[in-house]
């Protein structure tokens, strides 16, 4: 959004009181002085939302007199002789206003952050209003043009709106997932973007700093109490709450929502993430901690289940780093440092792509869930572009569809884009078009794409299609691993063999014994394979069966390295249990056929 200042310059004497109004619909360029011009360097007071360097915004005629924050520390108002300039947090200028008030030597914001009053030095007070803020999404505008009178185009049939409010000024809205969301000071009005005339309309607790959009839920939040969750029909749904929440430290960088879940960060500990249920507001089994002091977090914004929920989040030390929500099994599934000199970044709103602006570069990440698959295919599902033209410390701002609007330095937008084809393969995959997704990748001829399909063909267990996009890429050893999977006769053993190529051994050693009949065999050898001795022997032991073929295979491998045994358990029953290759070589062959005539019965009964 751009706001601009609307200004009433107010000077009362014994007698008489004038009102001077003006709108500022654009920002004005500083003017030639013959006194030397007087930077502003910007240092936020909150350290979460300080730049890695100070910024400075467009020259000031005369001598800087009086600076002050917004509340919701999103811009800051500028005084200087007869000047009123209006910035964002990063530096650049919104607009500039000129009331003939002398030197304003003090300015104060009203809580809702919309309006401000300055001291002049002449004995006049000025009074100012943010106008002009404006939303986008897909084909709408919406565009405050007063403050309380909101204008909606609709660009793709060339329709506008206007939308009243006669009670109450307009403090905060938003727009996303077909609704506009508006709120004054004591209501809020819900519009959906296929109906202007009957909004869905309920009283506020109070007067909300933020708002924020999700599919299905939107939340507000206020310094009284902090952030409640509402659907797209006026009903309140919950009301996450810990101790010292401190909402009034809280902003759209540091609050972050999905369809199921909400993710707060502790002010008291900026190393930590809160995680709530959306439907119930009962916070998650475990909270998302760091090492380092956070700046930033993110919720990808697909339809996926709460496994798969992920938060990117970006550190004091300005690195991107992606986590689970929900804690998940496996040696590499806790948190993985995607990026590091990280300007900003953003999830896209229909899928899991992350793009974010780190080192002068534009960074995509097709499928950044590839970390918890197989990071061994990460380049391939990433995609860059030069930054030059973003210029120093750029914000994204959007990220809608395949298009990307990043704003600059000093205030301009632009706009960039990923490949489209991207959005369709999730689409695809997300109505289980497998087939269409293979040919849509033969068609495009991207090794990206491949990569993608790949990843998610393996995290759906969809092995044919796995097969031909590892192919297509010429990973021939992860090829020959998914031709070995499919030769195995039982699902479980599959499933239990893609969670192993998931790096997730104790996952996929449950799957095998939690089988009927359990895979016992099947799970000893595994752990023989990943040289895990010890758990091979206890499973053997437990149950009754298989210990001479870990202490036969245990025997071969320290006849290879010219090794002797010295664990005291395999000692032990090295003494008592006799190894005969002919009889372990017949009852691997009765477990395989066991599990093969398994397999086939269950199939006949499934058909």
């Amino acid at each position: 959004s751009q706001p601009n200042a609307y200004v009433a310059t107010a000077t009362t004497t014994a007698l008489t009181t004038a009102i001077i109004t003006a709108i500022i619909t654009a920002p004005t360029s500083p003017l030639a002085d013959t006194d030397p011009p007087q930077p502003v360097t910007v240092l936020p007071s909150s350290p979460s939302r300080r730049p890695r360097h100070p910024i400075s915004p467009p020259y000031c005629r005369s001598v800087i007199t009086s600076i002050s924050w917004c509340p919701n520390g999103e811009c800051f108002a500028v005084g200087a002789f007869n000047s009123l300039r209006l910035c964002d947090k990063t530096g650049w200028s919104y607009s500039r206003e000129q009331p003939q008030s002398g030197s304003i030597m003090e300015i104060a914001w009203t809580s809702d952050g919309t309006q401000l009053a300055g001291a002049g030095g002449n004995g006049s007070v000025v009074f100012a209003q943010l106008v002009q803020r404006k939303l986008e999404w897909e084909n709408f505008e919406v565009t405050l043009i007063e403050p309380k009178l909101i204008n909606v185009q609709d660009a793709s049939i060339d329709q506008y709106e206007r939308l009243e409010f006669p009670r109450e000024r307009v403090v905060e809205m938003a727009l996303g997932w077909g609704h506009l969301v508006v709120a004054t000071a004591t209501q809020c009005f819900i519009y959906g973007v296929n109906n202007w005339n009957t909004p869905h309309i309920f009283d506020l607790r109070a007067t909300p700093s933020l708002i924020s959009l999700a599919d299905g839920y939107f939340l507000t939040m206020d310094p009284t109490h902090g952030v409640i969750i509402y659907n797209y029909e006026g009903r309140q749904v919950s009301n996450p709450r810990f101790n010292n929440l401190q909402p009034e430290f809280l902003n759209r960088h540091t609050v972050a929502l999905s369809k199921d879940v909400v993710a707060i960060l502790d002010r008291t500990d900026s190393k930590t993430v809160r995680c709530f249920d959306v439907a119930t507001g009962k916070a998650l089994s475990t909270n998302v901690t760091h090492k380092t002091e956070i700046v930033q977090i993110a919720l990808n914004q697909s339809d996926v289940p709460l496994s798969e929920r992920r938060l990117a989040l970006i550190d004091r030390n300005r690195d991107l780093y992606l986590t689970p929500v929900v804690p998940q099994p496996g040696i590499f599934r806790g948190v993985y440092k995607l990026q590091t000199q990280v300007d900003s970044m953003a999830w896209n709103d229909s899928s899991d792509m992350l793009a974010a602006i780190a080192d002068g570069r534009m960074i995509c990440w097709y499928y950044p869930n590839v970390v918890f698959v197989d990071r061994d295919l990460l380049p391939s599902t990433t995609i860059e572009k030069d930054g030059s033209e973003f210029g120093k410390v750029p914000q994204v701002s959007t990220f809608y569809g395949s298009r990307l609007t990043v704003r600059k330095a000093d205030g301009a937008l632009v706009t960039t884009s990923v490949s489209c084809y991207a959005s369709m393969l999730y689409r695809y995959i997300g109505e289980s078009r497998w087939e269409e997704s293979v040919r849509l990748c033969r068609f495009v001829k991207d090794d990206k794409l491949w990569g993608c399909l790949a990843v998610m063909s393996i995290q759906n267990r969809k092995l044919e299609t796995a097969e031909i996009a590892l192919a297509a890429l010429t990973e021939v050893d992860k090829l020959e691993f998914i031709l070995h999977i499919k030769n195995i006769p039982s699902e479980e053993g599959r499933n239990a063999e893609l969670a192993l190529y998931r790096r997730c051994p104790d996952e996929a050693e449950a799957i095998l014994l939690q089988a009927r009949p359990p895979l016992t065999y099947r799970a000893i050898k595994m752990n023989i394979r990943l040289f895990r001795w010890g758990r091979a022997l206890e499973l053997a032991v437990k149950s009754r069966s298989h210990v001479d073929t870990v202490l036969g295979y245990r025997q071969k491998y320290l006849d290879q390295f010219g090794k002797k045994e010295t664990d005291k358990r395999f000692l032990q029953y090295t003494e008592s249990v006799e190894i005969d290759w002919e009889a372990i070589q017949a009852k691997k062959q009765q477990e395989k056929d066991d599990e093969r005539a398994r397999s086939g019965n269950l199939s006949s009964s499934g058909k």
